[in-house]
């Protein structure tokens, strides 16, 4: 019950707060607990890990609060989980960043691995990691490097041994997968690397780490880093290189035009992914930057947050351009305030939940409706195509995948639920987002203190 989530996440809190992590963690281990862990636990992680960050001598109790994180992280849901570690790498700025990543590389990668389509959310996670990491100055002498002042060179170690299963999963499905899963994973996890040849120190930390480990995956891999792999990769370099040398209103420009002329659901996310990064440049200037705030803003946003078709929308096909806009209008939630109201959303946010987030709750209503459908009929027809050893085709976001073995079209069809499930994820945490930031102004509206 809703009371229920309330007070375990209040008195969970409590405990942490005052110290008595040996009762919470009792709670926790009970196996009688179980469920309710797994539905409500994620909520814990967010205050122990300010512990963890507030508190890092090395004593008993900071061992049973780690004890306690690694409990959380194996025990709840990994949609929840994986959504709130993110929102905690991204809370940090200067020396802070560093911290929180080194603590939280470990439960993301075992939520990671948790997940059955892992392009998508390991995606997500480099994509968080890398816009905390480039914020911190890069060390270029000798002395800097060993001195590490804001842990760029730790976290530049640690995150290759976070992608390195990975890739390996990548390397070992190469030959024997039919399945684009591991291709987009591939895809997600060279588009990370491209952005690394930017900092040579990373690119120095990869090939020196895949080295060392005498690991057959990880040279390979790298071999592929530094010959570059596609000429969409390459095309997407060059236009990034080309939009950062356009000032602010050449950027808008340029990216209205884009986003009216392009029909690459790829292509439109790596546009919105820009839109968020000027956003937050314009956010942090001292001077008001009428291209990515405000009325401007609006304009560009009506080009983002909708859906082409309404809720018949191709959701699978549009997979990319949809998680993009969740995250950037996650991102719009938890920097701007209601009072300030700087990018102007809060003023156009019924325009936005109507055009955008209704069509999108319809669709993945329908959508999973008709995947479920799908995985119901090809089980209840596998065994008779098993015994004719015949094979089947299926289509996935508008592309025939034909000569298809039944098992493997259960693996497709139960991966394009998967991504549907990831994207309501996102979608109910933009909604709580949204309502927690209103509720105070419904509250006081309706008179109740």
């Amino acid at each position: 019950k809703e009371e229920d989530f309330g007070l375990f996440q209040v008195e969970g809190q409590r405990c942490i707060e005052e110290g008595h992590v040996d009762q919470l963690l009792e709670v926790i281990q009970n196996e009688n607990n179980k469920v309710i862990i797994e539905g409500m636990g994620w909520n814990l992680v967010s205050p122990v890990v300010r512990y963890l960050l507030q508190n890092d001598k090395e004593d008993d109790k900071r061992k049973d609060y780690l004890l306690m994180l690694d409990f959380l992280v194996k025990l709840c849901k990994p949609k929840e989980l994986l959504l709130g570690l993110l929102e905690l790498i991204e809370e940090p700025s200067g020396k802070q960043i560093s911290r929180v990543i080194l603590l939280l590389l470990q439960p993301l990668q075992t939520v990671n691995q948790k997940l059955p389509n892992k392009a998508y959310s390991v995606g997500l996670a480099l994509s968080t990691l890398w816009s905390q990491l480039s914020l911190l100055p890069v060390p270029y002498s000798k002395e800097q490097i060993q001195t590490d002042d804001y842990g760029l060179c730790q976290c530049c170690k640690a995150l290759i041994e976070f992608t390195q299963p990975f890739v390996e999963e990548v390397i070992d499905d190469k030959e024997k997968s039919l399945i684009k899963d591991n291709e987009k994973l591939k895809d997600e996890l060279l588009k990370f690397c491209l952005k690394s040849l930017k900092c040579p120190l990373l690119t120095a930390q990869f090939l020196e780490q895949s080295e060392e480990a005498g690991n057959d995956s990880l040279r390979c891999f790298a071999s592929e880093i530094i010959g570059f792999e596609t000429l969409r990769k390459k095309g997407l370099a060059m236009l990034q290189l080309y939009i950062n040398k356009l000032d602010s209103q050449g950027k808008y420009t340029l990216f209205r035009c884009l986003l009216n002329t392009s029909n690459h659901s790829g292509v439109e996310a790596f546009i919105i992914q820009n839109i968020k990064n000027q956003i937050d440049v314009s956010l942090k200037r001292t001077h008001n930057n009428k291209w990515f705030t405000g009325p401007q803003l609006i304009s560009l946003l009506d080009l983002v947050l909708f859906l082409p078709e309404g809720a018949e929308t191709d959701l699978l096909q549009n997979s990319d351009r949809i998680m993009a806009s969740l995250n950037l209008l996650r991102y719009l939630v938890i920097k701007d305030n209601e009072n300030d109201n700087q990018t102007g959303l809060w003023t156009e946010l019924r325009k936005i939940e109507n055009n955008f987030l209704k069509p999108l709750h319809t669709g993945l209503n329908m959508s999973k409706a008709h995947y479920e459908a799908e995985i119901k009929n090809s089980k209840e027809n596998s065994q008779a195509v098993q015994k004719s050893e015949d094979r089947c085709s299926v289509t996935v976001g508008g592309e025939e995948i034909p000569n298809m073995p039944p098992e493997m079209q259960l693996k497709v069809l139960h991966s394009a639920l998967f991504t549907f499930d990831l994207i309501e994820s996102v979608l109910a945490r933009v909604e709580e987002l949204i309502e927690m930031k209103t509720k105070p102004t419904s509250e006081e509206n309706t008179g109740i203190k």
